[in-house]
């Protein structure tokens, strides 16, 4: 059976560049969804986002939306763990559970012939959750296995201790895992409340992609998740960037420096966020065309690699890089960073350039429509971020719309080189005016490989 739905998912991933066609659907308890019908091959992906997540964590109890989403596939009703497994595996279905900054991700493929089975199943593991002593404490361990790992990682380091000086106040500045302390202080109980809390029907946001009717969705959905609780606590508010332009060196035996770079960004509902997407390809998140890779390691030979990307969080924005060398070339690498930015903030880009990352960005978007999962993901995306059902058809002309105007006056606007703050974790030769981080080594954030710091899905962008 598994091999059978992998086959299937490969046929899809061939015919899905024909035109989508998205269909808006309310169930009949009033649980709404996005769907594109796609009736040529017999499985269907859901793709279910609830805000909240991780953010909704405590004070004291950080990491337990983490730890409970962890456990949602270790036993339900009255199945424990392997017997969870081996229905599932039974039914050839796949589910999908993963704690971000700002929602919870429920993923799912299964296939037409069994959905009703399948959709029980999963029901089963939304909705009653056993929480099973045995479980938590070998899941647990997994977790702690994870921090002491990510503790020991560079580049996960750095990425802790920018987070932690961006937004000291805020659950953007700690690991949604949670230390060791925290985690191993979780209760049963504490669990239990993360599961009431962040699993409520009033922040879930729903993509399907398959084989299966609007009507049948509906029925789908109330069946899925109709016995979540209405509505839970409140989320945090928007937090201000608390960075300085300064330098931060946490000192580390490593021969390779790791250096995290950032400013403020821009939301992502900004009429001038396309300016910026276009910009920031050129500048560092076009690959080996952008500039901070042709200058900083095809000219210069100071990096393998080097990036730059937009991050946009439900309550703060920035733009962020990084960049690895060696410790005696790494004061050297960030210097040119920041001529880079200072540069493009004065000058912009040039017409070759721009011309280029516009074919670029438009040529790949067609590209991401190539399974029913992704396609699901994506819809889910628009959704959560207030995109029409037409965006898919029109976003290549908002890219093809920012003319160097745009670029010049947003480039001007919004980069700021003396904000450009940096992080470095290794031990850097010859930084001038850099200050050592604290004494105490900082507890990772969620493994996530930068620039792009982000823990949540993929999106639109």
């Amino acid at each position: 059976m598994r091999v059978a739905l992998a086959a299937l998912v490969s046929v899809w991933a061939v015919a899905a560049q024909a035109a989508i066609e998205i269909q808006e659907v309310t169930s009949p308890g009033g649980i709404e969804a996005w769907l594109v019908e796609e009736h040529s091959i017999p499985f269907t992906s859901l793709e279910i986002q609830i805000r909240g997540g991780a953010n909704l964590d405590p004070e004291g109890s950080r990491g337990a939306v983490n730890l409970m989403t962890a456990l949602l596939e270790e036993g339900s009703g009255d199945m424990d763990a392997r017997a969870f497994q081996e229905a599932r595996e039974g039914l050839a279905a796949s589910f999908g559970f993963r704690a971000y900054d700002d929602s919870l991700s429920i993923s799912a493929t299964m296939l037409t012939e069994n959905r009703e089975e399948a959709v029980a199943l999963l029901r089963q593991a939304l909705a009653e959750p056993r929480f099973d002593e045995d479980a938590i404490e070998r899941v647990r361990a997994q977790v702690l296995s994870g921090i002491a790992s990510d503790a020991q990682d560079p580049s996960t380091i750095a990425s802790r201790t920018f987070m932690a000086e961006a937004f000291p106040d805020h659950p953007y500045g700690t690991s949604l895992d949670g230390t060791v302390e925290s985690v191993a202080a979780l209760t049963r109980e504490d669990l239990v409340q993360a599961h009431r809390d962040t699993l409520v029907k009033d922040r879930v946001y729903v993509g399907a992609v398959g084989d299966i009717t609007p009507d049948e969705l509906g029925r789908l959905l109330d069946e899925l998740l109709g016995d979540l609780p209405e509505a839970g606590p409140a989320l945090p508010g928007e937090v201000p960037v608390a960075l300085s332009g300064e330098t931060t060196v946490v000192e580390y035996p490593t021969p390779q420096a790791v250096a995290i770079f950032g400013q403020q960004g821009l939301e992502r509902d900004d009429p001038d966020y396309f300016a910026a997407y276009v910009l920031n390809h050129v500048l560092g998140g076009g690959g080996f065309e952008s500039r901070l890779m042709n200058e900083v390691r095809e000219k210069r030979g100071l990096t393998y690699g080097i990036g730059s990307s937009l991050v946009d969080r439900d309550f703060a924005d920035l733009w962020l890089g990084s960049v690895a060398s060696s410790n005696a070339t790494v004061g050297q690498a960030m210097d040119l960073v920041r001529e880079i930015w200072a540069d493009v903030a004065a000058n912009g880009v040039t017409e070759e350039e721009l011309t280029a990352a516009k074919t670029y960005i438009t040529g790949e978007y067609p590209l991401r429509f190539d399974g029913n999962a992704k396609i699901a993901s994506i819809l889910v995306g628009m959704q959560m971020i207030g995109l029409p059902p037409d965006y898919v058809v029109n976003r290549n002309s908002y890219v093809e719309a920012v003319t160097m105007e745009d670029i010049k006056r947003v480039a001007a606007e919004l980069m700021n080189p003396e904000d450009l703050h940096f992080v470095v974790v290794g031990q850097p030769e010859e930084l001038d005016g850099a200050a050592p981080a604290g004494t105490e080594t900082p507890a990772p954030v969620a493994a996530e490989p930068a620039p792009a710091m982000s823990t949540e899905p993929a999106m639109t962008e």
